[in-house]
């Protein structure tokens, strides 16, 4: 491994370079580098796990194999062919595996290094700082998809739902849920940031879901913003993975995320309820007469939330099922709306 460390420290400073110290990401590589064609993936993989893990970077093997694997155009290390694990790398291919690590190094997020992640078999594009969607929030698209399901349909028809993603970010929700549904299902997707309304809008594109999908600019935080939606009708869903993060805790996240996702995708206020309960007090002006809100909220919500709804009773909206994650942390509300419309919304 030294003399490996020493080879690619040789190739990364190159002639020229007066000691080489500020690396490859920041100067231009030599053309013809003497070492070219002797590195394989294998070996650049096992350099800069080393590296990142003597850097305290999380992930370390992880991270590396991503990079690597994808500027040899593969997804996954394990996805490409063995041969071409131990086959050398060329010399521009390894000045743009250190210049991805490089960002690594910087704490940057594997996916926005990359511009893409995968999501429900999706692959989507990602920009800083719009939120990174993470593998629980596929669980709450299964629940949704399971639950939608076991909804009755009337006799002779092939109708999807009308379903309302508040906080689209990405995208990744309502664009995973329109590929799963039928075919005349429609989302209607809001944001309040113009960079995730961009992003979303541009996913919905690359999928070729954009004449189904309505993408909205509209912050549900403001005085009587459901005005808006009314023009669409009432919705059959509304689902959301809102900010839900404590204020307090905001300080405690990873620099990943606080040096380059959108605070305001994360922080959901005092106890984290802020946008949750907008969300709640609007949903009977939005949803059909049996319609349903499905959150991912953090673990210590459900008891919030459940305290807050038998506190407005007039919202006519039941708690009417947790869901644990994947680490067993309960982590997804479905909350069904009962009852008489409400006439005038709680809170706006």
């Amino acid at each position: 491994m030294k003399l490996w460390g020493q080879m690619l420290w040789a190739l990364l400073s190159g002639p020229g370079r007066k000691g080489g110290t500020r690396g490859w990401a920041f100067s231009s590589c030599p053309p013809h580098s003497p070492l070219a064609g002797l590195v394989s993936a294998t070996e650049l993989v096992s350099h800069w796990t080393a590296v990142f893990e003597e850097r305290g970077i999380p992930e370390a093997r992880e991270s590396s194999e991503y990079i690597v694997a994808h500027v040899l155009g593969a997804k996954t290390f394990q996805s490409l062919r063995p041969a071409l694990r131990t086959q050398p790398l060329t010399s521009q291919q390894l000045q743009c595996v250190q210049e991805l690590s490089s960002r690594r190094l910087q704490r940057m997020p594997v996916q926005y290094i990359l511009g893409e992640w995968d999501f429900q078999g999706l692959n989507l594009k990602m920009a800083p700082p719009v939120f990174i969607p993470r593998p629980e929030t596929e669980e709450l698209v299964d629940w949704v998809l399971e639950e939608e399901a076991q909804r009755p349909c009337a006799a002779g028809t092939q109708d999807g739902p009308l379903i309302l993603e508040v906080g689209c970010g990405s995208g990744a929700i309502a664009l995973s849920l329109l590929s799963q549904l039928p075919q005349q299902s429609q989302v209607i997707a809001v944001d309040k940031e113009e960079a995730a309304i961009c992003l979303t809008r541009e996913n919905a594109q690359r999928l070729q879901l954009q004449d189904r999908i309505r993408i909205v600019p509209l912050d549900v935080t403001l005085e009587r913003w459901w005005t808006h939606l009314l023009p669409w009708g009432p919705m059959d869903l509304v689902v959301s993975n809102p900010p839900y993060v404590f204020h307090q805790d905001m300080e405690q996240l990873a620099p990943e995320i606080c040096s380059y996702e959108d605070p305001a995708a994360l922080d959901g206020g005092k106890e984290g309820m802020d946008v949750i309960i907008h969300i709640l007090a609007l949903a009977p002006q939005l949803l059909k007469g049996s319609g349903s809100v499905f959150l991912e909220v953090e673990p210590r919500h459900p008891g919030l939330v459940g305290s807050w709804l038998r506190s407005q009773p007039d919202l006519h909206l039941d708690l009417v099922a947790v869901r644990r994650d994947f680490c067993g942390r309960p982590r997804f509300l479905h909350i069904r709306r009962s009852g008489p419309q409400c006439g005038c919304p709680v809170g706006t």
